[in-house]
This record gives C-alpha cells, structure tokens and sequence, in this order.
C-alpha cells in the first residue's frame, strides 16, 4: 500500500510552503507539484484537480561529487512567475505564450553540499532539472545514476515502445527508436528487449487522466535517457544509454562542468488528451543556441528511395524525381544513399544544376556511423569526423544544396548528443538544413537549432516496404503517433503513399491497406516542417486526380493545432490552421466503419470541401458541405479509412 500524505491549507495561491516541503500550483490552480523529502530522500507527487496522477516519486542525483538522493534536507525555495511569447515556426504552433509558476528549490546532502532543483508548473505542463553549483575548486562532474521517478497509481494503463538493445537490427543500428507500441498495457508490464522503454511514454491514470513524460534540452552537455523497466508497484525511473551502444565507444553517464543544469524531464497532464496533444512543453523550458545563418525554408519534397528503393539511386532517375518535385510545386528532392558510388559527385553536380533549373531545391543523404555500426551505405566517413564533414559542407554550400538527411546513429550516449549538436552547428555555419533518420528523438531541438527540420525516431514509412505486418497495422500506428511521438516533437515518416502496391511498378511487393483519404490525411496528422512524401510519377496518372491536386497544396508548417478527438491506437481527428485555412483529419484504426459527431467551432457556419471514402468501393470521394452554425459535423470513416475537411 502506498502512503499518501495531504497538505492542507486555508488558502488557495499559486504557492504555499512549510518547513520541509512546497507546493507549487499553475496558474489555473488545477495541476498541483508538491516537493518534500520523506526520510532523507527528496521525492514530488502530481494531482489535477485533486486527482492523483503521480504518487510521492523519487528525486535526486547520484555523482561523483556527491550522493543527492539520499539523506537530504530541504534548506530552502525561491519563487517566479514566467510569463513569455516566443515563436516556433516549425512546429505544432507558430506562436507561442508560455506562462508558469516557477519554484526552485535548495535541498543539502550530508556533505554540506546543496543540489537545486527547479519546477516549472503551467496549466497542463510540469517540467523540472537539477541544478548544480561549484564546490570550491571542484568544477567538474560525472552524474553517474539519476534518481528520477514517476510513480503512477495503480490503475494506470500504459502505451509504451521498448528501449532497444544495442548492436542489434540491420547492420546492428538499433536502438533507433523503430520499435512497435503496445497500447492499454499493464502498469509495469516488462519490455520487450529487458532494457526499459523510450521516450516519450503515454500513461492513462484510468478516470484520474492522462499524462505524456518525456524530456527536453538535451544538449551535447548530456546524454539522453529514457524510461526504465516499471515495477508492480508503477514506478519508472530516468533511466541512462545502455553501455554497448555505439560500439561500445563513450561513457553511458554525463558529465557536466560545474555550476551546471541536467535536462528538463516533462510531464503533460490532463483530463483528457487535448493537453497531450497541443502541448508546447518541449520547446517552452528552452531557448535558441544559435543565430541562423539565413531564413530557412519548409516545404514539401520527394524522395526515390521509398517507392524505388536503393536501385533508383542514379541519375536518370534522380532525374524522374526531380522532375515529379516540379510539377507538384515542390520546393525540394531528396537523394538518398547509395549516390556517391551509384552516381558519384560530378555526376551529383549536374543533378543540383538540373534541380535548379527547374526550380527545385536539394537534400542530399549521408551516412553517420563512424566507428558505431556496419551500415555501408555511402556517402560514409563525411559526418562523424569534423574536418571532413565541414570540407563536405563546403562543397554541398558551393552547390547551392539546401540540406542533410543524415542517418544511422544507434545510441543516446553523451558522446552521440555531441555529434548530433556537432552537425547541426556546423551546418547552420554553410547554411543547410539537417533531418536526422535512424536516430533517437528531438528533445526541444526545433527551438534550440534554428536549422533542424526533424527526425525519424519513430516505426516509419520505409518499414511498410519491408514487410506486410506494418502495412496490416499503419492504421493503428498512425492513430498513436499524435498522442505519443509526434505529441513532443517532429517526426519525419516520409509517408502518404497513393501506390496500391508497394514496388516500383505499382505491381508487387506489400499491399497498402489504407484508403487514399487515409494517405492524405496523414500529410495533415503528421507534422514535419519538410515532409519528404512517398508519392512517385506514375501517380499523376494512376492516383485519384483530387487526391494528387490536394497534395500539391497542402503545407507542412502550422499556425495553430487542435486536438477534437481520438484514442491512442483506434482513431484521431486533428485540426491545424495554416494562415486563415483550416485543414481537418481523421483517421480511423477500428475494425469496423466508425461514426463520430464532432464539434468544430473553427468551420461554424462555414463551407468546406469534404474528402471522403466512398462507402461500397473505398474510393475517395469529394463533396462541398455547409458546417452548421454550432460548428457540428458528422464523420463517417471505414476501416483503415480516413476523412478531410479543407476550409473553403
């Protein structure tokens, strides 16, 4: 049985403190922090409007200057108010007011050595990070254990990936954050590999909410973490890099110079999953690290490799890709891997100048591995070393490219995070774009590099080529990724595919199960400031008309973003505003048709165009609908189906 302890108090006010503990409230008053020690060990406890979300959970720090989890005493707290507008241009939300309630508390170990840690609490949002001084004239630090915990009541449910184990997958490249999900899973239910599961984690408190944890402002000053194994009992702790990952090469704890700050770890809560999905907490507790070098641009791309696969990687049809980019009135065609040996730079530099030509912007792919695993795609050995990658850079600027696709990282260490900070500080200075694939997630990156576009880090569209048990279940996947991955940060699926079959002739290979109004309904569900879609040239003959003239419309950056309804896994209906339109998409997981009345008070009293699914053929269809004037629709959406209501 847990204890639970209660604070009482005569007064309802952002923030009330006795001898040993604080309590911080947001600004609302409904998401309530209480920090204290309970023998010795600091811990924190979460409740919305009087419901538990987290019971008293562990804090403190494990190092080699100090053990701060154990044997402590709360010495004292300083309290702010935060209150800030800020944009964000390639994400969720393109402008964002941030405001919180803000406690700092001063705890002291044994040794006399004090360890602050800082809460920020808003009106769905918790984010809090430790802070260290410097000891006299010790003024560096290796935190060697976190204890950070989140300990869930016990009838939470949980929808989780398993962390990977290192060195194992193709060409040994994992962890790469490509795992599958398991939805409404028992509290402390073991992972699939041993080894904990990754960030971000989706935890349903029963009738009690909901609550997304994760972490934010992971810099090259530490590692990035995930979530440990739970217990029966429902607690899981910050959890370090397996050691083996990359090769074994880099030390699996962080080390910081002193006075320093960790990582903010985030907990989204709320009564339903609206918080989940609009929050902005990744990027509200950070700040930008750089200048940009110049005003970068999002936009739509194309890619061969998805639908063409490693034999396309070659000129003439790079050239077909190029050209398809055009005509779509894409700004930019990615080349993928395989081109320096395939097609070779001379020939890469007729490409670019083609591409220019045509109005048409370049990304072009590199391999990242180093010494960390056996991938052999080229180009190789240009990222992991400084001086070849900036000579690299130096060329790819010359050529008027406009980005990087780097890929194949396999592991969170400290040493990795440098890397990964690295390519993007040196690529802002030559003016390119980067998006990361076979990698680990961002973590508050698109406000803290001006030049990141986004990442894989998710079961992504190239797994639907490999084999049918992803295509059987995109459905299920793409109903998670707005409450889970792409909840804290872009993700980069390189998706809506209008092939019927998964090959290049359209002919063999997988079998899509999903309808067309699912497909291009995902270019509005899935947010990436540069979508690299998985459409080919035969579609501007073979795909439906108004679904190939949707996609040569539709944006990839969002003003605002609003969740109507959904379930993690069987359905989602998402709304995001470019400029004054409006786009609005569901998707539908169930195994059966599925009707849901929904309220859209953005398009009350309004006429939009209305794609749907045709009921007995499953073919898109299109119709313009007059909303009612209390914003009221209903959607009809069959299995692996989808629906779209474009603002007129």
């Amino acid at each position: 049985m847990k204890k639970l302890y209660v604070i009482a108090s005569l007064l309802i006010i952002p923030m009330l403190a006795w001898a040993q503990d604080a309590i911080v409230l947001g600004p609302d008053q409904n998401l309530k922090v209480t920090i204290q020690t309970q023998n010795g060990t600091p811990t924190y406890a979460v409740t919305y409007k009087g419901k538990q979300i987290l019971e008293e959970s562990p804090l403190g720090l494990l190092t080699n200057v100090g053990d701060f989890s154990k044997d402590m005493i709360f010495k004292s707290k300083k309290v702010t108010t935060i209150d800030e507008t800020y944009p964000l241009t390639r994400a969720k939300s393109s402008k964002v007011h941030y405001q919180a309630n803000e406690v700092i508390c001063t705890f002291e170990n044994s040794q006399k050595r004090n360890l602050q840690i800082t809460f920020r609490v808003s009106n769905n949002d918790v984010a809090f990070r430790y802070s260290i001084p410097q000891y006299g004239e010790t003024a560096c630090c290796v935190i060697e254990k976190e204890a950070t915990g989140f300990d869930f009541p016990q009838q939470t449910t949980t929808f989780l990936t398993p962390q990977a184990t290192p060195m194992i997958g193709w060409m040994r490249t994992k962890p790469s954050y490509e795992e599958e999900y398991v939805p409404d899973d028992k509290l402390g239910a073991p992972s699939k590999y041993g080894v904990g599961f990754t960030f971000p984690g989706l935890f349903h408190i029963g009738e009690n909410g909901w609550a997304l944890v994760s972490e934010t402002g992971v810099t090259s000053d530490y590692c990035a973490s995930h979530l440990s194994e739970g217990t029966s009992e429902g607690l899981y702790t910050v959890a370090f890099p397996h050691p083996k990952e990359n090769n074994g090469f880099g030390s699996a704890t962080a080390a910081i110079a002193l006075p320093g700050v960790t990582p903010w770890r985030t907990i989204t809560v709320g009564e339903d999953l609206k918080p989940i999905v609009e929050t902005t907490v990744p990027f509200d507790v950070v700040k930008p690290l750089y200048e940009p070098s110049q005003d970068y641009k999002s936009g739509r791309s194309t890619w061969s490799w998805i639908m063409w696969q490693d034999p396309s990687i070659n000129y003439k049809d790079q050239i077909a890709y190029i050209d398809l980019a055009q005509k779509m009135g894409y700004e930019y065609c990615l080349i993928d891997g395989g081109w320096e040996e395939n097609i070779g730079y001379q020939g890469m530099e007729k490409l670019f100048k083609y591409a220019q030509d045509k109005g048409v912007n370049i990304f072009v792919w590199y391999n990242s591995n180093g010494h960390s695993n056996d991938a052999p795609q080229s180009a190789k050995q240009r990222m992991a070393n400084s001086i070849a990658r900036k000579k690299e850079m130096k060329w790819l600027k010359t050529q008027g490219v406009k980005g990087l696709k780097v890929d194949f990282f396999g592991g969170d260490k400290q040493e990795t995070m440098k890397l990964y900070e690295d390519i993007l500080s040196d690529a802002n200075e030559y003016g390119l774009m980067i998006i990361f694939h076979g990698c680990t997630i961002p973590r508050g990156w698109e406000r803290m590099y001006p030049n990141y576009v986004g990442s894989e880090a998710v079961l992504a569209s190239e797994n639907l080529i490999f084999n049918q048990h992803y295509d059987d279940n995109a459905a299920f996947n793409a109903c998670l990724h707005p409450f889970i991955r792409n909840a804290i940060g872009s993700m980069e699926f390189g998706g809506t595919i209008l092939n019927k079959r998964l090959n290049r002739q359209n002919n063999g290979g997988t079998i899509r199960k999903t309808t067309d109004v699912f497909e291009i309904a995902t270019a509005v569900v899935f947010q990436n400031s540069i979508q690299n879609f998985a459409l080919a040239p035969n579609n501007l003959e073979d795909a439906p008309a108004a679904a190939i003239n949707f996609m040569k419309t539709v944006p990839t950056t969002w003003d605002e973003t609003r969740y109507i309804a959904g379930y993690p896994g069987k359905y989602v209906v998402l709304a995001r505003r470019h400029g004054e339109k409006w786009y609005i998409a569901a998707l539908n997981a169930q195994k059966e048709t599925f009707k849901v009345k929904v309220n859209l008070p953005m398009l009350a009293g309004k006429t939009a165009t209305h794609y749907f699914d045709e009921k007995k053929t499953r073919a898109l269809e299109t119709e313009s609908v007059k909303i009612n004037k209390k914003g009221d629709f209903m959607l009809t959406i069959p299995q692996d189906g989808g629906s779209l209501l474009i603002q007129e």
